[in-house]
């Protein structure tokens, strides 16, 4: 879980979260009842579930 302080965005604290801004749209997936959101104000309280495991592309897929 995560709340938002003044002027957070979906970008902002995917970073804060995950490390990434890109990943601002997984945690906008499992925040959906909020995307009518841009910027928070504070005491916004989000779901932040670990993110999925990602395969490696440095192997082929029969490995």
């Amino acid at each position: 879980m995560y709340t938002t302080i003044d002027g957070d965005t979906w970008d902002i604290i995917a970073k804060k979260v995950y490390g990434e801004e890109q990943k601002a749209d997984f945690l906008m997936k499992n925040n959906r009842k909020l995307l009518d959101k841009l910027v928070f104000q504070s005491g916004v309280v989000l779901e932040t579930p670990p993110l999925p495991i990602e395969k490696s592309t440095l192997l082929p897929d029969w490995r």
